[in-house]
């Protein structure tokens, strides 16, 4: 079909245009129309009426013109690129100093978290970090003036995940309390990425200027690399027995402690059910099941107790869930150790193997509080043992009569 306008050349391609749109105009008078005609047909038919308008809006936008379909084009191309990372090959020098901004910054602002968690239990190591904490803030500075000379102000914005081949690291510094061993081998680990970082980026710009300064900042992080490992080198021998009493203190207070309290429990208070239940009935099955019963409930008990008597975040005792996981395992092994002997069909040997294993998990108990808690190992064995024969004849008086 040809459109004919009046005139030539320039004319014509306007009469085209101006037909085409009279056209598409005349299409969507023509569907409007059936539209209204339709309407009048489906009325009470609510889901086909809504099925037949949607297809008539979709059929009008899609007709409404070039730029439509140019903004849908653009948001799927849009789309796509979410969520996917640059390769480090397609990285150009502006961009890598941009990376290399953000990698110090990055570096400096976990040292800070280093040093502040550790400055309480750990002050000497807290002021190493401190100290190379502020040098990545230096290498920051003049990373940014480097920037603005070549580049001018704006500094794009690319982290070290929006590029492939950088190790994710674990935000293990938001925690408290801080494992020392565990920064230490972290700055170390730190200080290798960003000193392969920059060597690489030295192959890949060109400018020898900006090349000059990659190499300058890779020796600085090979120092920075010694640094991070000589960190146990530099801690003198008064203050690694220092942190060493620290965390030895945190392992009691978090550990010990929990783990004894629900040793003591289970031990102790499941004494009197277990040998009560055997008097009674003089027989080790049914002895064994009282045994169990009470070791398992009491576990389950302590162990909820533990969890919920706080969050740690005051007192410092750690993470409740592993507090209450250990009072709670404790507890339990200490009233089922007394128990499994009732196994045993005889119930005079399986009794006596039972007593047996009581005076050895007193005697256990004895020496934890003497070996971590610095009580006295004649006054931890005399406040155990009272304890214990106290509940164990309480048992036995009550399984008797």
């Amino acid at each position: 079909m040809r459109w004919r306008g009046e005139g030539t050349g320039g004319q014509n391609v306007q009469g085209s245009a101006e037909a085409r749109a009279a056209g598409w105009a005349g299409v969507s008078e023509l569907t409007t129309k059936h539209t209204k005609e339709h309407e009048e047909t489906l009325r009470g038919f609510t889901p086909l009426r809504d099925f037949v308008s949607f297809v008539v809006d979709k059929f009008r936008t899609l007709t409404g013109g070039r730029a439509t379909r140019e903004i849908l084009e653009t948001e799927s191309r849009n789309s796509k690129l979410v969520g996917m990372a640059r390769n480090f090959k397609d990285l150009t020098e502006r961009e890598i100093l941009a990376l290399a901004i953000s990698l110090e910054e990055e570096d400096g602002r976990v040292y800070a978290d280093f040093a502040d968690g550790l400055r309480e239990t750990y002050p000497a190591t807290a002021k190493l970090f401190d100290d190379m904490g502020a040098e990545e803030s230096g290498h920051r500075a003049s990373l940014i003036e480097t920037y603005r000379e070549r580049f001018g102000e704006h500094i794009p914005l690319i982290r070290r995940q929006d590029v492939k081949g950088f190790v994710q690291r674990r935000p293990f510094w938001l925690t408290r309390p801080l494992k020392i061993a565990e920064v230490r081998k972290q700055a170390e680990i730190m200080e290798l990425e960003t000193r392969q970082f920059y060597q690489k980026a030295m192959g890949q710009v060109t400018d020898a200027g900006v090349r000059k300064l990659l190499g300058d900042l890779e020796e600085v992080e090979r120092r920075h690399q010694i640094t991070a490992e000589a960190l146990e080198e530099e801690i003198t021998p008064d203050v690694e027995k220092k942190e060493d009493e620290a965390q030895r203190r945190l392992f009691v207070l978090q550990i010990v402690q929990p783990g004894l309290a629900g040793l003591m429990d289970g031990s102790v208070s499941t004494l009197a059910p277990v040998f009560a239940a055997a008097f009674a009935t003089r027989s080790s099955n049914d002895a064994f099941l009282v045994g169990l019963a009470a070791s398992i409930g009491a576990g389950i008990s302590m162990a909820f107790a533990e969890a919920l008597s706080d969050d740690g975040s005051m007192t410092g005792r750690g993470r409740p869930v592993l507090r209450g996981a250990v009072t709670g395992l404790m507890t339990t092994a200490g009233g089922i150790g007394h128990t499994l002997p009732f196994l045993i069909k005889d119930f005079h040997v399986a009794f006596s193997a039972a007593v047996i294993i009581v005076a050895l998990e007193l005697a256990t108990i004895a020496w934890i509080r003497n070996r971590y808690m610095d009580t006295p190992l004649l006054s931890a064995a005399f406040q155990v043992v009272v304890g214990g024969v106290l509940v164990f004849a309480v048992g036995i008086w009550i399984g008797s009569s």
